[in-house]
Order: C-alpha cells, then structure tokens, then sequence
C-alpha cells in the first residue's frame, strides 16, 4: 500500500497592492489536523521549492504528520510580483502569508515560521510582532559581521583546510598560493581580534541586534537547526555568544538546539535533510498541544 499523499492546492497572497504565490499543503483525507500551521519561508536568492526541493519534501513530511504547512514566494522571487527584497524588508510579505494561512485554513489559529539563513534571521526579527506565532524554526541563521566571520574561519576553515589530501597536493606540486594564503589569514586574524569590541559596541540599527531584540520578546519557542559543516552556522552560535545584546539567549528555557554533525548549508545530502525534516517534525508535534491550550484559553 502506497503512502498517503498530502493535498496541495496554489493559493495567491495579496500584499501591499500585489501578488504572491504559494502552495498549501494538507494533511492526506483520513489524517487528523493538528492546531497549527507551518509557514515555510525562503531565504536569499531562493523560491518556494528550495535547494534540493528542500522545501516541498519539509512541507510535505509535516502535512503526513498533521501539520499543514504554506511555503511561498516573497515579492520579487519565483512566482510573485513586485521588487525584489532583502530579508530586512519582508516583514510586510510575512504578514500577509499569516493572514492568507488564517483566510485559507481558519480553523487554526497559531503558526510557526520556518526560516534558513536570512529567511531565519527574518523570522527572529518578525516572531513577535504577530501573536498567532507560537514557534520559530530558525535552520542556520544569518547573523555575518565581519570580526565574527573571520573567528570562524580561524577557527574552522584552516584546520579543516590541513586535514585534506588536495590542499597537500596543492603544496607538493607547487601550485600553492603562499602569499595569498598568508594575507588572507592575518586578514581574518585581524577580523577575529575585532570580535571584543563587537562585545561592547552598541548598534541598535543593525540587524543583528534586531534579531536579538525579535528574539527576547518573541513569547513562544524556538528550535535551531545547526550543520556542523557550515561556517554560516558557525558564525551565528559565535556572533550570538559574544554579543552584548544577544547575552543568554541561546540558553534560554524556550530554545532547543539540534545539531546535524556532518550537514552543509542547505542539508543537500537526503540523510542530513532527513534529519532536519524529522527535528522539525516532532518539535511541532510536541508544540501542538501548546497551541491547543492556547485555542482553548481563547
């Protein structure tokens, strides 16, 4: 017997005087509905199907397990109309996704966003401006600042770079770029010992410190999705524990952390993309009935 298959219907988004797209997917006929929906957002130069159908596979995984999920395109991507924006600019595209998800199934009331990169970053900075978000997937957030990226290559790129077998062939038959090589590692170097000072600067209009603020008012639960071969993600967990502003928050009592060890970026390989639909999966499930409490109380 084949496995149930979702429903999935194109669903156009008003905003500001334009048009989105997305497509909706629920759960199969005979699978109950939990009491909240996903709402899958695309980060950089991306549209809704994602690296590797990253996104439809998620979306799909969650509606078999109850959940139904909505994953579009922002103005200017894919399908949808308008000028193209940065992730600092979409708060308006993510408000009307929360409200085509409430006009198209309303039934359920509260939402969890789910974000890779800027997509996430975007998510910390918007969680809270909408009540009916009750938890954020944020999947290796953005969060670059130049003395953090040169830490994290420091501290993670030119190790790994002197365990592989190209980089001694590169040596062995000449064709390593030394002086290169030895600029561009004071240069980060330089960049690393600027992570200090990162400490103590105060600079409210940076994204950065956006998300932080998103992040400390934002009520409702938040799952990271680390690789842990991904300088962006390593980047994140050191911009996030040597920033003033960000002090506490990743051990905050609502955060769970999972790490996929061996992950890239964009979890290309269908083992670690596994793994990150199964983390999500189940957080949501678990935030169910959280949700369910909250319908009630209301």
């Amino acid at each position: 017997m084949s496995a149930p298959t979702p429903l999935e219907e194109p669903i156009q988004i008003p905003c500001e005087g334009t048009s989105m797209w997305g497509i909706l997917s629920h759960p199969p006929v005979g699978t109950p509905s939990l009491p909240l929906a996903v709402l899958i957002v695309v980060g950089g130069p991306q549209y809704r199907v994602g690296s590797h159908r990253q996104f439809v596979l998620l979306a799909r995984a969650l509606a078999c397990r109850g959940v139904t999920a909505l994953r579009f395109d922002c103005r200017g991507m894919g399908d949808s109309a308008g000028a193209l924006r940065t992730f600092e600019q979409i708060e308006d595209d993510l408000r009307a996704a929360l409200s085509a998800l409430r006009r198209h199934v309303p039934t359920i009331e509260h939402h969890v966003i789910w974000g890779l990169c800027d997509a996430a970053a975007a998510a910390l900075m918007f969680g809270s401006a909408d009540a009916s978000v009750v938890g954020i997937v944020a999947a290796n957030p953005w969060a670059r600042s130049d003395a953090t990226l040169g830490a994290v290559r420091v501290k993670h790129y030119y190790g790994r770079r002197l365990l592989e077998a190209q980089f001694w062939r590169k040596v062995l038959s000449g064709a390593f770029d030394w002086r290169g090589s030895w600029h561009s590692l004071l240069d980060n170097l330089r960049k690393m010992s600027a992570v200090g000072a990162q400490r103590d600067e105060a600079s409210p209009g940076m994204f950065q410190s956006r998300m932080a603020a998103g992040w400390r008012s934002f009520r409702g639960q938040v799952l990271l999705l680390i690789s842990g071969n991904d300088l962006t993600a390593q980047e994140f967990l050191q911009f996030a524990r040597s920033a003033e502003d960000w002090n506490g928050l990743l051990r905050g009592n609502g955060v769970t952390q999972v790490n996929v060890p061996d992950a890239d970026h964009t979890f290309s390989r269908r083992a670690w993309a596994n793994q990150a639909e199964r983390a999500t999966v189940d957080w949501v499930c678990k935030l169910a009935p959280v949700a369910q409490t909250l319908s009630e109380a209301t």
